[in-house]
């Protein structure tokens, strides 16, 4: 279809409205780690999916797991209160207490902080802001794993460019 609208977010708004305030508020913001978490997106989501195609439990823009999420809160911000202050604030009341990984399914923002604290517990430090391929293996050693199905080369496909 010529004329179909382009589906999907626009990822200059992710960008400046979503990622970039919100590691901000949460005192984790560099110009590589708005990157990788874009890059992050861009490979997990395509910044059109809120749910793993195919029936896997992945959830959000930025598909991560609920066992993974409550990793986070269990064994990293359970240890870090004033971090995890903040990344609650970012949450609703109701769905936080239900089921919190359900919140990245529809709060960007907190699915956001989310990711970025995953990257958080990584022990190499963030690539170049710059530097695509150090990105997807980035994302790839500590995000996807050697477990995962996606790929460095597919990453750095996805990757947006000028946004």
């Amino acid at each position: 279809m010529p004329n179909a609208p382009k589906i999907g977010l626009d990822i200059k708004q992710v960008k400046n409205l979503i990622v970039s305030p919100v590691l901000k508020k949460i005192n984790l913001y560099s110009e590589s780690a708005v990157n990788l978490i874009i890059g992050t997106a861009a490979q997990e989501s395509q910044f059109k999916y809120i749910k793993q195609i195919g029936g896997g439990p992945a959830l959000g823009l930025f598909q991560m797991e609920p066992n993974t999420h409550d990793d986070i809160w269990d064994n990293y911000l359970a240890y870090r209160k004033d971090l995890a202050s903040k990344v609650r604030a970012l949450a609703t009341q109701k769905l936080f207490f239900d089921h919190a990984a359900d919140e990245m399914i529809g709060n960007i923002y907190y699915a956001a902080a989310m990711c970025r604290i995953h990257y958080l517990r990584a022990p190499m430090a963030l690539p170049d802001a710059d530097d695509i391929e150090g990105m997807a293996n980035y994302w790839k050693t500590f995000y996807n794993t050697v477990h995962g199905a996606g790929t460095v080369d597919e990453f750095i496909r996805h990757y947006p460019r000028g946004y």
